[in-house]
């Protein structure tokens, strides 16, 4: 989402795809305080796929099956140049408290860090407070949040004070996801992917929302 209209690369992308498949596409907002909770959908049926930069994971693949993955990505820190310039790796925070995401793929490797000492704790913030989370590192409450780099250079681009300073922490592959044994939407999204990659428009959406 940015201002008061649907956009970004997801949404972008499931666009294209409902239309090369011809069908309706509606966008149904996902706002629950753990980003893990967004599968319980396909059980209660409040849409048919997920399509939110979630990375797959051997514990997601037992609450959704995958498409194709759309693209390959990686954490990134993002921290305040101007109230810690000297942060520039996850190397530099040593006594700093770490911020993320509940449920997103960051939580896992900061807890790690934590547990390593190289960090002095990790705070998590819900899945819908991103931008608290952004506010916290700006008013100097956390020294760094960590987050898939594509999203964090789309939310620091009016934020001067911040900046990603460490990429491909991790390495993570996207895509979208379909309820457990819904295999023929699975396959439709993936040819509809596979077709909008040979016409160009995919890697067009990729240049346009996930390249610097």
């Amino acid at each position: 989402m940015d201002g008061d209209e649907p956009r970004g690369f997801d949404v972008e992308l499931m666009q294209a795809v409902a239309a090369e498949l011809g069908l309706a596409w509606r966008l149904i907002p996902y706002a629950d305080a753990d980003f893990n909770g967004i599968f319980g959908g396909f059980a209660s049926g409040k849409w048919d796929c997920v399509a939110s930069g979630a990375t797959i994971t051997p514990e997601r693949l037992r609450l959704a099956s995958f498409c194709t993955p759309y693209i390959r990505s990686g954490q990134s820190l993002v921290c305040n140049i101007m109230a810690t310039p000297q942060v520039r790796s996850i190397d530099d925070l040593r006594g700093m408290i770490l911020g993320v995401q509940r449920g997103n793929t960051s939580e896992p490797v900061a807890r790690r860090l934590r547990n390593e000492g190289r960090i002095a704790d990790v705070r998590t913030y819900a899945y819908r407070d991103i931008g608290v989370m952004l506010d916290d590192l700006a008013a100097g409450k956390i020294g760094g949040v960590m987050k898939l780099a594509p999203v964090m250079r789309w939310m620091t681009r009016s934020r001067p004070q911040l900046r990603v300073v460490q990429e491909e922490i991790t390495d993570e592959r996207l895509g979208v996801a379909v309820r457990l044994g819904n295999d023929s939407l699975r396959v439709a999204i993936s040819d509809a992917q596979a077709r909008l990659q040979d016409s160009g428009a995919l890697p067009q959406l990729v240049k346009k929302w996930l390249q610097a």
